[in-house]
């Protein structure tokens, strides 16, 4: 693994997008790309009553989705270097349109799970999205664009229970499936005009998307990027996996009132998004990622120190997790610019292994954090995990500060 500096992609590598979307169409494409991961929740019960299933086998639905999220990711971000952004997203779309008709009509659980894993063929727009604001975008100008499409981002799974809820009381479940079709028949519409340019096959001497991987996996500042944001996911994991069972008994049975407070990080983040998409172009990139990674640390610090001091209040608890959402909305866009950055030539795959590394790596934490909770379920011990992983995203956003002061360094 060797350090790398910013590599300036050829002319005759890539075509530059004609015009550039507007930033509503590809919030759009992001919030679409993770609505339906949880938009079918409460109708899990219905779904199971009417295909006679075991309840365990419809939560397939929203795991195995998960999981094939995760892996297309990766091979779209590839696929879309090298036959252009327009085609993967049409292709997506299509796809997703046709497996969200496909789960109204299937006669039984084996065919709707299969259409169920074929709607994660959404997932890579969200990769395509960042890519090609940082085709159409200064370095900059991306990290500011990306902070408003992390608000999409964060909203969709926000009001997507809420959503889906409502229209399975009111229509049936079936209902949840067919305005998601709508959905992507819009943004289908809506990318054939916006997206008109495309960028051409890269030339690469190998040619291989494992070899493009490679690459990738071979830069320190790619692993630093990635490493921020999973750590920094790891964060958000351990609290999900964590607050409801450190806390859950002090709210007497009461979800929704959980619900409230475990709101409160969500919110953090649209802030962080937001002040991202305000303030990034003006600010460095590295400059953000630090403030981001320290304000996170800071709060949980707080939290900590609160809970060892035996405050136990819902506030004590849940004020100072705000700061991981807070933080994490900053980090984000800067991140992934930064990530997108490493090879200009490779910026799909670049997207779509970040965004697998960032989920996979986050997860992990996660669950290695409810290993221990389970043996100390106690609110200082989720703080000191919490903390933990915190600051090992503060330990690689340092590095990828000193990492670019040097570059800039050796340019000048």
């Amino acid at each position: 693994m060797t350090s790398d500096s910013p590599i300036q992609a050829s002319s005759t590598q890539m075509t530059a997008i004609a015009a550039p979307p507007r930033l509503t169409i590809l919030i759009l494409l992001s919030a679409l790309a993770v609505l339906p991961v949880n938009m079918i929740l409460p109708s899990l019960p219905h779904i199971a009553t009417t295909f006679h299933a075991d309840f365990a086998l419809v939560n397939l639905s929203v795991a195995g989705y998960s999981i094939m999220t995760a892996l297309l990711e990766v091979i779209g971000g590839a696929i879309s270097d090298r036959f252009g952004r327009r085609p993967v997203v049409l292709t997506a779309l299509a796809v997703f349109i046709v497996a969200s008709i496909g789960c109204v009509l299937a006669p039984n659980i084996g065919v709707f799970l299969l259409f169920r894993a074929m709607q994660a063929c959404i997932a890579p727009c969200y990769s395509v999205a960042l890519v090609v604001i940082k085709e159409t975008s200064g370095e900059r100008e991306a990290a500011s664009k990306f902070g408003y499409l992390a608000m999409g981002w964060a909203l969709a799974p926000m009001v997507g229970p809420l959503f889906g809820g409502s229209l399975d009381e009111l229509f049936g479940w079936q209902a949840c499936f067919i305005v998601l079709a709508i959905l992507g028949a819009g943004a289908f519409v809506l990318s054939i005009r916006e997206l008109k340019g495309t960028t051409a096959p890269s030339s690469r001497t190998n040619g291989t998307h494992l070899a493009s991987y490679g690459l990738l996996l071979g830069s320190v500042r790619f692993w630093a990027y990635t490493l921020c944001m999973a750590c920094s996911m790891g964060v958000l994991y351990a609290f999900l996996g964590g607050a409801p069972l450190v806390v859950g008994d002090s709210f007497r049975g009461s979800s929704a009132k959980l619900g409230f407070y475990m709101g409160l990080v969500p919110a953090g983040f649209i802030l962080g998004s937001y002040l991202a998409g305000r303030y990034a172009s003006r600010i460095p990139l590295t400059t953000i990622l630090v403030l981001a990674r320290l304000l996170t640390c800071l709060g949980l610090s707080v939290g900590l120190i609160l809970s060892m001091l035996g405050i136990t209040h819902s506030l004590a608890l849940f004020g100072p997790c705000m700061f991981i959402g807070l933080g994490n909305g900053l980090t984000m866009p800067a991140a992934n610019s930064g990530a997108l950055s490493v090879r200009p030539d490779l910026v799909g795959t670049a997207a779509g292994l970040a965004a697998a590394m960032r989920i996979a790596g986050g997860a992990l934490i996660g669950s290695i954090a409810g290993l221990f909770l389970a043996q100390s379920a106690t609110i200082h011990t989720l703080f000191a995990l919490m903390l933990i992983s915190a600051s090992l995203a503060l330990l690689a956003a340092l590095y990828v500060a000193l990492v670019e002061r040097r570059a800039v360094r050796r340019v000048s």
